[in-house]
């Protein structure tokens, strides 16, 4: 079994700070000692050293009963061994590390102090004890104080550091949730469409089929490659790109598309949010719209971006999915909103303050 804790901040200090049992020693060393005095120094030794590694062990409370017995030790041993001060030293070293509040260490050091001084006078001992016993251990524990709250506030921090690092992990893991669904969802939908296209034309217009599994290949070439970009967290997304692939996608699913694009002075953290929420938003509409007719406008208004997404499919009160959750979720973090409504087919409307350069203060 050690002696101390694996993860005791202290180290190999509590070892160091056995040099103070030395005290203990010089009236019997000084004084010729018999066998029997010595007997007894080694018994009052090795109780000592069991309750002192005890402490290191033991919970705040559990620590409190230590000390109890370190300052019985020293009331015992003080009749005969004015080195016995030394007990009233650790004790009141340890004191504020065995309480949390400054005014409860306070009050048992000056107790320890009143119990020394007890002592002292009642066996009439010299006043060198006086002097270790209640002075030297007095400042000792007012020192230790300081050190016991650091200790506290540096566990506090660590415990804010690891909270803020697990929050990061969950955070990331659910951004690359959102990228995956959003690059994964698009793309294979992407593929089935085609591939049902390319299976139906096969007889009928073999070219055409051919040209469609091409573009099947292709498309899958491109989402391993964007799959991996994102798994790296350094995907660009094009606002541009997206829109055009957004209504090759409608229109390969057999859906008429309406466009209205307007320069809209994006940052780079908002055109790959807008074109994320495009690319999903074309997928649900592929996916569960049945729609015959899908009108997308992108456009800004009074400071803001506007976006909005239009189909006359079925619409109806669906249960929010992961897609639409991702959706909203990136653009809450623009400090935007996004609107679902599904009376005649369904309408997305996302809007959020646009950040150009002077609304950031850069002139």
């Amino acid at each position: 079994m050690r002696l101390l804790p694996k993860n005791l901040d202290h180290g190999w200090a509590p070892f160091v700070w056995l040099a103070y049992l030395v005290f203990f020693f010089i009236d019997p060393l000084y004084s010729h000692a018999s066998l029997q005095m010595w007997a007894l120094t080694a018994l009052g030794t090795a109780f000592f050293l069991v309750l002192y590694f005890t402490f290191f062990w033991v919970e705040c409370r559990r620590r409190l009963w230590v000390i109890a017995g370190i300052v019985l030790l020293g009331v015992a041993y003080a009749p005969f061994n004015g080195g016995a001060s030394t007990f009233f030293i650790f004790a009141a070293a340890f004191i504020p590390f065995a309480v949390e509040k400054e005014s409860t260490a306070i009050m048992l050091l000056l107790g320890l102090v009143a119990v020394g001084a007890t002592a002292w006078k009642l066996f009439h001992l010299n006043n060198w004890f006086l002097f270790y016993g209640c002075g030297l251990a007095l400042v000792i524990g007012a020192g230790n104080i300081f050190f016991a709250q650091r200790d506290r506030a540096v566990d506090k921090l660590r415990l804010a550091n690891a909270e803020i690092e697990h929050l990061a992990k969950v955070a990331e893991r659910e951004r690359i949730a959102r990228d995956l669904h959003d690059v994964l969802g698009h793309t294979l939908s992407v593929i089935i469409l085609k591939s049902e296209l390319a299976g139906k034309l096969m007889e009928r217009d073999p070219v055409r089929a051919r040209a469609e599994i091409a573009d099947v290949e292709q498309t899958s070439r491109a989402a391993l490659a964007e799959v991996r970009s994102t798994i790296r967290g350094y995907r660009a997304h094009s606002l541009e790109a997206e829109l055009k692939n957004a209504r090759a996608t409608l229109e390969t699913a057999g859906v008429a598309v309406q466009a209205e694009s307007a320069e809209v002075p994006l940052t780079p953290a908002q055109e790959s949010v807008v074109a994320l929420v495009v690319r999903e938003a074309v997928t649900n509409v592929v996916r569960h719209a049945e729609a015959h007719n899908c009108h997308l406008r992108l456009a800004p208004l009074n400071g803001t971006c506007l976006l909005e997404i239009q189909d006359d499919g079925r619409g109806g009160a669906q249960e929010e999915g992961n897609g639409l959750r991702g959706m909203r979720e990136r653009i809450e973090a623009l400090g935007g909103t996004l609107k679902r409504e599904t009376k005649a087919g369904t309408k997305l409307i996302v809007q959020f303050p646009l950040q150009t350069a002077k609304a950031n203060g850069v002139l």
